[in-house]
């Protein structure tokens, strides 16, 4: 489908709509990306009643599926008319509706239970996070790949996202004026803020954050990095929007993951959410979010040693510079108050 639905589409995209356990799922996934376990948890159905469902939803073209591993995820088209008139139609529903209430809290509910997953695993291996991502990938060539494509004059204020042992700040220390970490977990923090003092690293600071609401204006980073941050996320995509909603015009981020990968037990064991990223997939979101200028840089595994690595995909992004109007400047002291 592209441009518009000519009648047979229209009546068949509406008719798919037109189911009330179909119309939850398409909430649902208007909202989030999510699997077929996922849905059979929230709505408390079958697995094989969620799938005809979305078999049907995905035939109508008004859903997308894409695979990751063994999962299989799925979320409202944002390339076709058909997702586009699921979005407008949602806009009409009540959000007030009970059972689209409760879908919402058990949907919110899951996903907190997978953060948690999360932080406990990065309690429990604060000390030597480092030293388990190594297993996985060359961090040499990768920080090698960050420092060029960030290269160029300093940034006046450096947000690093989800800075778990604070490596970047470190790392990236002539890079910028100012630097600021975020993370959820405080033990990463704790963990952190002991490797920036003894470096002695005073321009830069580590403070709790949620990566899908930073407590930043907009518009006020000239750089950011999201450095093996986007697999533990439960929506990725948002976490982008909101770096890009900080991100100054004129500004660069650059984005540092896994390519797909079939790993699975990086799930259980690393509470990994996501088995790494396609490039068009990142790259749509950052298009998206209203960013241009997007380079990826591929970093194949190094199979010399015996060790399994996982391949790494860097995404370079510019937010393009204001024509219209600049932004209020922000002071730096107010910022890191």
């Amino acid at each position: 489908m592209s441009g518009t639905l000519d009648t047979n589409e229209l009546v068949t995209a509406l008719k798919a709509a037109a189911e009330s356990t179909r119309l939850r799922i398409l909430v649902l996934l208007a909202a989030s990306e999510l699997n077929v376990k996922d849905l059979t948890q929230i709505l408390g159905q079958s697995q094989p009643r969620v799938s005809r469902h979305l078999k049907l939803l995905a035939e109508a073209g008004l859903i997308e599926r894409f695979r990751e591993g063994s999962w299989v995820y799925f979320h409202v088209s944002d390339r076709s008319e058909g997702g586009r008139l699921v979005r407008r139609l949602l806009t009409t529903v009540d959000a007030r509706d009970p059972v689209l209430r409760r879908d919402g809290e058990r949907a919110d509910a899951l996903k907190r239970d997978r953060e948690s997953v999360a932080q406990t695993y990065f309690k429990e291996h604060a000390a030597d996070w480092d030293r388990i991502r190594a297993l996985y990938v060359s961090d040499a060539a990768v920080e090698a790949a960050i420092a060029s494509a960030l290269a160029g004059p300093a940034f006046k204020l450096f947000v690093d996202l989800g800075t778990g042992t604070g490596r970047m700040l470190e790392m990236l220390a002539d890079r910028y004026e100012r630097g600021l970490g975020f993370d959820v977990n405080q033990s990463m923090l704790a963990y952190a803020r002991s490797n920036l003092d003894r470096s002695g690293l005073a321009r830069a600071e580590v403070r709790h954050g949620d990566i899908y609401n930073l407590a930043l204006p907009d518009g006020v980073a000239d750089g950011i990095v999201v450095h093996q941050v986007l697999h533990y996320l439960s929506e990725p995509a948002h976490a982008i929007r909101e770096a890009v909603r900080i991100l100054a015009p004129g500004g660069r981020l650059l984005i540092v993951d896994f390519a797909p990968h079939d790993v699975e037990s990086l799930r259980d064991e690393h509470a990994h959410e996501r088995l790494g990223f396609e490039a068009e997939h990142v790259s749509q979101w950052l298009t998206e979010a209203g960013l241009n200028g997007i380079d990826i840089r591929t970093l194949a595994p190094e199979k010399s040693d015996g060790r399994q690595q996982l391949t790494v995909t860097l995404w370079l992004a510019h937010k393009p510079a204001s024509v219209t109007s600049a932004p209020q400047p922000h002071s730096l002291e107010r910022i890191g108050s």
